[in-house]
């Protein structure tokens, strides 16, 4: 089964991707964490690229390229032979987020987007966890943690507004292998509404 966790800058996507791993892997699931940009090496490498460095580094047209090229190598490298080998594979960001930091909010480009993911990647997660949170209290939860890799971050509230409005429109379009869940409650609580939707999707 592969699994995406979607969400603003700060919504606790991350936390919750680690959590489900460990309840899993209790319960005797064999269990891949990864993580896009990156999860592979040729794909770290691109992550630098893009999360890194000044707002205007790239156009949003040669962000969706590099996106494409790290998901390509990390589809090939991490995702596909774990499924193959039965894991479960938990992916910390997936295609939805091209379809919404280069699609939609930084221009007109989904039309790109899904051409190139149908082209070169060609499969979608089997259920895509969006944790949903107020964009103001998710973009100062991101900016605190204060890393190198705030290029996102930097473009300000109004990205994660457009950000949160384009997930909740994904949510809507893609209905069934979404499960929307509420991330301004306690992260304990979230845990748990997270695991009841994976479990009710598990073979």
């Amino acid at each position: 089964m592969f699994i995406s966790f979607e969400g603003i800058d700060g919504s606790g996507k991350s936390t919750q991707a680690r959590l489900l791993a460990a309840r899993l892997e209790a319960e005797g699931h064999a269990v891949v964490l990864t993580r896009e940009p990156g999860g592979s090496p040729g794909a770290e490498e691109i992550r630098r690229l893009v999360l890194e460095g000044d707002p205007d580094r790239w156009s949003a047209e040669t962000e969706i390229l590099l996106f494409t090229a790290a998901r390509r190598d990390h589809l090939e490298r991490t995702i596909q032979p774990a499924l193959a080998e039965g894991k479960i594979v938990l992916c910390d960001r997936f295609a939805d987020s091209t379809r919404m930091y280069q699609g939609i909010s930084r221009g007109d480009l989904r039309g790109t987007v899904d051409a190139l993911h149908s082209l070169m990647i060609g499969r979608e997660p089997d259920l895509t966890v969006l944790i949903d949170m107020d964009p103001a209290k998710g973009l100062s939860r991101a900016k605190a943690r204060q890393t190198a890799e705030e290029r996102f971050e930097d473009f300000g509230l109004e990205l994660q507004q457009k950000m949160r409005a384009g997930f909740l429109e994904l949510a809507a379009e893609f209905a069934p292998r979404f499960a929307v869940i509420d991330g301004d409650a306690t992260p304990d609580t979230v845990a748990e509404q997270v695991f009841a939707a994976v479990k009710a999707r598990l073979p």
